[in-house]
């Protein structure tokens, strides 16, 4: 009996655990940095397995987890390593508290208001307050211009009207691996946002590789209708993943998040 509520935990954790990575990650705006929460997260479990049934939802119990050694660490971005993340902190300084956490539990990771209380410990309308809070200066934060890599048109479209609907400029929309890096060379863009697989059955990471080796620090945000390809954990992964089929609120969240970290058009200063 012991022995399979063991292999049940294991499991459940398993299923979870690539959703927290991302969580992690775009939280903390370091891959290294959020697989380090993560790995907390994972020890506290296996030293008290209780936590995982703190509440009904398995997957709303391991983020609380997560949220407690979180906010206990002090909530920090990363190590200022360079010039990008010490400006990150710079805005960090001047968010309301645990907005930003709020935002992504809700709009990135898809926990209603109910949940995304009980994993900050709060009420679901201080959750709410927070989340709008978030949207509202986070969007302030930064603005810049943003290459879109898409090759399906009706998708392109709605993506583009998104990010111009949040001030920010679409340089392009890019359908193929070759039209991505050729419009990225004619106008380095502050943010990438790129499919997976593109028109001409070209790799958008690969597109988008070749464009981060000849310009360095570019935000990017890919959108996959599979992400737990790109969280497994055995090479570098993106900071920003959306799932398709994606929500207007998960690309607002997404672009404010990676435009407030890396913008190269307002970090700099």
């Amino acid at each position: 009996m012991f022995a399979q509520e063991a292999v049940d935990h294991s499991a459940t954790v398993a299923r979870h655990l690539p959703y927290l990575r991302r969580y992690a990650r775009a939280l903390t705006g370091n891959q290294s940095s959020g697989d380090k929460y993560a790995i907390a997260v994972l020890e506290s479990i296996i030293a008290d397995p209780t936590l995982l049934g703190a509440h009904p939802d398995p997957k709303v119990s391991m983020f609380s987890v997560f949220h407690s050694i979180w906010s206990t660490a002090g909530a920090p971005v990363t190590d200022a390593e360079d010039h990008l993340s010490s400006a990150a902190q710079a805005h960090m300084a001047g968010l309301t508290l645990n907005s930003r956490e709020a935002l992504l539990l809700n709009t990135v990771e898809g926990f209603d208001h109910d949940q995304v209380a009980a994993i900050m410990g709060s009420d679901p309308s201080e959750a709410r307050h927070l989340i709008d809070v978030a949207v509202q200066e986070m969007e302030r934060s930064v603005r810049g211009s943003v290459l879109v890599i898409e090759d399906e048109a009706i998708i392109a479209m709605d993506i583009v009207a998104i990010v111009e609907g949040m001030g920010h400029r679409v340089t392009s929309n890019a359908r193929t691996h070759t039209e991505a890096v050729e419009m990225a060379a004619a106008e380095k863009p502050d943010l990438i946002l790129a499919d997976i697989q593109l028109a001409d059955n070209s790799s958008g990471i690969e597109a988008v590789n070749e464009i981060l080796a000849q310009f360095g620090n570019i935000p990017v945000i890919f959108i996959t209708a599979f992400p737990e390809r790109l969280l497994t954990g055995e090479r570098p992964e993106p900071a920003f993943l959306i799932n398709k089929p994606y929500t207007e609120e998960q690309v607002r969240s997404a672009v404010s998040q990676a435009m407030f970290f890396s913008s190269t058009a307002t970090l700099r200063a």
